[in-house]
């Protein structure tokens, strides 16, 4: 099966490539691009491992200089020193401005090589190639890259659009079933603040918290609808300006849930899956959303495997805190995405924080 979403901005167009066995015409699609010399290949060791050699292969066959650097796997390595490690790879093998880096690799290595490429020689190509389902769903598009801040995650970042996402459904056979959840939670999300369609069809599954239960057509009317959602979204709001901010549903909560536990206890889609029980609980407890509407996110978040409470390590006070310090407070208020229905999302600075103080007391 193949799927090509073309996203559509003012200085720019790419396409998101949904391709069975894409992997092996990496090289070939980068030529069509008109990409030409250096290739500067960042991956993690376990997922270089399983198909390094694939994309290594289709490369130098199409006639690239690749090199490579391998870096740790882990939020916990997102980190300004990574970055360095890339530089240095990037200088010892004379990366010049028509090189390209491709990113092979979950949203961890896709954000820190993004933000190299954004920064190297003042900004060079890259492509996204990601191999979890979080980072196909949602991380490889759009261009925002970047690394966490001690106080805060992505306080540091560029937007930065790749030249080519290259999604191959079969590198996610080896993706731990942790992380096929973990990608669930986006699906989801896209399904409350977009797409109505695709949240009925998710209800429809018996199962989704392992890739065996999904099945391969499911998989792929999952992928095609999710990026679907996320180009339309990005195509209208490139930098986040005004719509795009709906993208950030589950976050707010989600983030400061990761960074309290130093981004080790909870991982990015059991964050967002907390973050968006939370928000659908403010919404409700505002009135903008019904309690039937609520009942049904719940539901699928627990279908999906991912957790539903707060983790007993953190405290409540110190979330409200860690949410002052979230990239989307404005003028001082911090701003919810709230669902208004099911495929419909809105962002709020109206929301007290004697509101979301009760709505986490009930998720512990």
């Amino acid at each position: 099966m193949k799927t090509v979403i073309p996203v559509e901005l003012p200085q720019l167009q790419y396409d998101i490539k949904i391709a069975t066995d894409g992997l092996q015409y990496l090289g070939s699609w980068l030529s069509a691009l008109g990409k030409r010399g250096k290739v500067l290949l960042v991956s993690n060791p376990a997922i270089f491992k399983h198909y390094g050699g694939t994309a290594l292969t289709s490369l130098i066959e199409a006639g690239f200089d690749v090199c490579q650097c391998i870096l740790p796997p882990g939020e916990r390595y997102k980190t300004l020193r990574s970055i360095e490690k890339i530089y240095n790879v990037a200088f010892e093998n004379h990366l010049e401005r028509s090189s390209t880096m491709v990113a092979l690799g979950g949203g961890v290595i896709g954000d820190m090589t993004g933000f190299a490429a954004a920064t190297w020689l003042r900004g060079i190509g890259v492509v996204q190639v990601p191999t979890s389902l979080l980072a196909m769903v949602d991380a490889s598009m759009g261009g925002k890259t970047g690394v966490n801040h001690p106080q805060g995650k992505n306080l540091i970042g560029a937007f930065h659009q790749p030249s080519l996402v290259l999604i191959d459904p079969n590198v996610l056979a080896t993706l731990p079933g942790r992380e096929f959840r973990a990608g669930m939670a986006e699906v989801i999300k896209y399904g409350i603040i977009w797409n109505e369609g695709l949240f009925d069809q998710l209800e429809q599954a018996k199962r989704l918290d392992q890739m065996r239960y999904v099945g391969e057509a499911l998989l792929h009317d999952i992928l095609k609808h999710s990026c679907q959602a996320k180009a339309d979204v990005v195509s209208q709001d490139e930098k986040e300006a005004g719509l795009r901010a709906i993208l950030n549903y589950g976050h707010t909560v989600g983030h400061a849930v990761e960074s309290l536990t130093g981004y080790k206890l909870v991982n990015h889609g059991e964050a967002v899956g907390i973050g968006m029980v939370a928000a659908g609980a403010i919404a409700t407890a505002l009135g903008h959303w019904p309690q039937t509407a609520t009942d049904r996110q719940l539901a699928m978040i627990k279908k999906a495997g991912l957790p539903t409470q707060l983790p007993s390590t953190i405290s409540i006070d110190d979330i409200l805190v860690a949410l002052r310090s979230d990239k989307k407070v404005k003028s001082g208020k911090v701003r919810f995405v709230l669902p208004k229905r099911i495929g419909e999302a809105f962002v709020t600075d109206q929301v007290t924080d004697d509101i979301v103080r009760s709505v986490l007391e009930k998720m512990v």
